[in-house]
């Protein structure tokens, strides 16, 4: 079955043969993009969160026959070195990582809210990113929240 779908800008055709696959393993194994991790395979934890047509999505349970015609970005389209997301600015400025290997997931997930709701307040902070951490670095990912709201703002005035 051959599936496409444009990934971080870039149109992409997968022959796959079983359109149930999961996307997190087309991008990760097929496509070679590993920024995207797995960690509980059942949509709970968000390490495999990207964003689907701009909503946040969770790669280890979405069959990839549903990315279909989509646009799909994964934490390595979100930015550049040279020119990072302002979310990935605000975990850079506000040091957030601990061990890092959930914090792709974060940022993709704050980047999805920040699509619908600009200037986030803690509640919709505690109501819409529900992704897990065991470093507990959930202190400095607020600070961090409200400082890509800012940055992203600032950069669309």
């Amino acid at each position: 079955m051959k599936i496409a779908f444009t990934i971080n800008g870039n149109l992409q055709t997968v022959d796959i043969e079983d359109g149930n696959t999961p996307l997190l393993w087309v991008i990760r194994d097929m496509l070679d993009l590993k920024g995207t991790k797995f960690g509980c395979g059942k949509a709970a934890c968000g390490a495999c969160t990207i964003m689907v047509e701009n909503e946040e999505v969770r790669s280890c349970s979405y069959a990839v026959k549903f990315a279909e015609g989509k646009k799909i970005t994964t934490i390595e389209g979100l930015g550049t070195p040279e020119n990072p997301h302002p979310v990935q600015q605000a975990w850079i400025e506000e040091v957030v990582p601990q061990c890092g290997y959930c914090q792709p997931g974060f940022m993709m997930a704050t980047a999805a809210l920040l699509e619908k709701v600009p200037n986030p307040t803690d509640e919709d902070i505690d109501q819409n990113i529900i992704n897990i951490c065991r470093c507990a670095t959930y202190y400095r990912m607020r600070k961090a929240i409200h400082r890509a709201a800012e940055l992203k703002n600032n950069s669309n005035s």
